[in-house]
Order: C-alpha cells, then sequence, then structure tokens
C-alpha cells in the first residue's frame, strides 16, 4: 500500500504535463521614458504587465541622468519606448548599448504621427483658434510635418490623435513579440481610442470660453495642445529650457505681454518660476504653472487622462478670471 502512491504522484503529473501544453511565456518587459508616455503604454498592457517608467516626479528629460536601477531595467527590457533624442537626449547612448536586444519604439518615427517643426523665437503670431476644428476632423493632413527630426517639437504626446497612434504602435509592436496576449493588447488599445476620443471632446468643450485669451509660457512646450483646441498662444520666455533667456529676451516678452494683452505667463513645475515673476512684474498679467508631464500625478493608465483634464483646468483657471 505504500508504495501506491509514490507510483500514483508520478503517474499524475504525467498526465497533467500531457493535458497542460506549453507553457505560456512571460510578456516582454516594457520600459517607457516619460510619465504620459508611460501611461499610454500602461493602457496596453493593463491585465498583462506594468512598464517601468525611467523618469518619475519632477525630473525633467532634458537634464536626467540613468541610476542603476534604470541601467538594470533598460538591460533587461523587451521592449523600450521613448519620443525621440530631441526630448530624451540621455537615451541615446544607453539604448545602443543597454538596450541593444531590446525593439525599440521612437514614437517621432511612428506611422501617422503629426510632427510639429520647433518655432522660431520666443514671440509668435497671435494665435485665433482657427485651426482647431479642422484638426480634429482630420489630423493627418492639417498638421505641417517635420521631417527632419533635429527640427521637430517633440512634445507630440499632448495631441489625443498622436496619443491614440502611440497606442496602435505599442499594441502592433507588443502583439508582435508576445501574440499570446496580442488579442488582451489590441483590445486596450481600441478601449483607450475611445476614451481619448472623449477626453478630446470634453477638453474642447472645457477650454471654448478662452480660445481667444493670449498667454505665455516658461517654453515652448504646448504647440499641439494649442492646436488641437484652438488657443492663443503669444510666446514663450525661454527658447529652450537648457538656455536662460536673456535682458534682451525679458524686455521683448514683457512688450508682449503688454503688447497682446496677455492674460497670463505659465511655468512649468521641472523649471524655477523666478524668470515668469520678473516679466510680469510690473504688468497686469497674471502667473500660473503648467506641466506637461504630469509630475504630481501617480504613474499608471489614468494618469494621461488626468495630466490633460489637469492641464485644461489650470488654464482655465488663470485665462477665464476678469483682468485686474
Amino acid at each position: 500500500m505504500s508504495a501506491f502512491f509514490p507510483r500514483f504522484g508520478l503517474l499524475a503529473a504525467a498526465s497533467f504535463l500531457a493535458f497542460s501544453g506549453p507553457a505560456l511565456a512571460a510578456p516582454p518587459r516594457v520600459v517607457a521614458s516619460v510619465a504620459p508616455v508611460h501611461s499610454l503604454v500602461a493602457t496596453v498592457t493593463e491585465g498583462v504587465s506594468v512598464p517601468y517608467l525611467l523618469l518619475r516626479g519632477g525630473a525633467s528629460p532634458h537634464s536626467y541622468s540613468l541610476n542603476p536601477s534604470d541601467s538594470r531595467a533598460l538591460s533587461e527590457a523587451g521592449m523600450i519606448v521613448w519620443v525621440g533624442e530631441g526630448l530624451e537626449a540621455f537615451l541615446r547612448k544607453p539604448l545602443a548599448s543597454l538596450g541593444a536586444h531590446a525593439r525599440i519604439v521612437e514614437l517621432q518615427d511612428v506611422d501617422g504621427m503629426t510632427l510639429l517643426p520647433r518655432r522660431d523665437g520666443g514671440v509668435w503670431a497671435e494665435a485665433k483658434g482657427r485651426h482647431a476644428a479642422e484638426d480634429r476632423g482630420d489630423r493627418g493632413h492639417a498638421h505641417r510635418e517635420a521631417h527632419d527630426h533635429g527640427n521637430v517639437d517633440p512634445h507630440l504626446w499632448l495631441d489625443t490623435g498622436n496619443a491614440a497612434r502611440i497606442l496602435d504602435a505599442v499594441a502592433s509592436t507588443l502583439a508582435q513579440l508576445d501574440p499570446d496576449n496580442a488579442a488582451r493588447y489590441r483590445a486596450n488599445a481600441a478601449a483607450g481610442r475611445t476614451r481619448l476620443t472623449e477626453l478630446s471632446q470634453e477638453i474642447a468643450e472645457m477650454l471654448l470660453p478662452v480660445r481667444s485669451r493670449p498667454f505665455i509660457v516658461f517654453h515652448d512646450a504646448w504647440q499641439y495642445f494649442e492646436r488641437e483646441f484652438g488657443l492663443a498662444a503669444a510666446g514663450s520666455i525661454a527658447l529652450s529650457p537648457e538656455r536662460k533667456p536673456g535682458a534682451r529676451r525679458l524686455v521683448e516678452i514683457r512688450d508682449r505681454i503688454r503688447d497682446a494683452k496677455v492674460v497670463c505667463v505659465f511655468s512649468e513645475p521641472q523649471f524655477s518660476p523666478a524668470l515668469v515673476e520678473t516679466v510680469i512684474r510690473g504688468t497686469s498679467a497674471r502667473s500660473a504653472s503648467l506641466d506637461p508631464l504630469g509630475a504630481a500625478l501617480l504613474p499608471g493608465p489614468e494618469h494621461y487622462g488626468r495630466m490633460m483634464r489637469a492641464l485644461a483646468a489650470d488654464l482655465l483657471s488663470c485665462l477665464r478670471r476678469d483682468r485686474r
């Protein structure tokens, strides 16, 4: 009797292996560079895996350095999603070494992505919101594309149409790398696209009362958002986050505030607000903060929608108040 149980155990194990089929491969480890992109990737992988986020909190992609955990994540990744060298220049060399065996998705190269050229100078022609309706109806053709990546405005996730293309690109790539979960990836992307359409309509209605009110930003990070929702941005204080503007630029911006009757000047949490306070001193403009990365929000699938709604709410709050 005592010999029966070991024999039975071996037979049971053999039967289980015979009928269980081949084991499913583990899903690929995915790394994303910045929080809004990570959120879109997490939307696609929800229920399968959780992607690794490189830049957390208030870190700026313009000046970030990898830590040991980041380097390990890149070396173990099966897929890495980044915008491109115009935003995350710190990733250029690590991707060539640490990420050499991963599938690299550079969003600036995704088919159908709307790319806008960097704007020259810190003062732009006053916007009138004239392109918003056309853009929402025909995103692929209404925008001028910038094929030279050195001239591309890299903040492309701030257009919900681009966000939808990111979902599709991530789902398509993951379906190739992980066929066992392909249906889940594609279903998640489809549900995400529906939510993005609703999000765009919601924000457009929210910002409709302030579309004609001019404002100035710290650096030119908002072109995609402005274009989609027809906003009247009038200029930026800094030509780039890496270079502080000189005295001549600050005088030019202050003149612009007066001449264009600018309502608000926006800082960013990744950079010191001191320059904003300098340029609005002695004018009727107010100051507030806009965050293109959603640094104060928890990362994850819900991050993107919350970030975009927060941007719209911050713009509305500052622009709709009566001038002093």
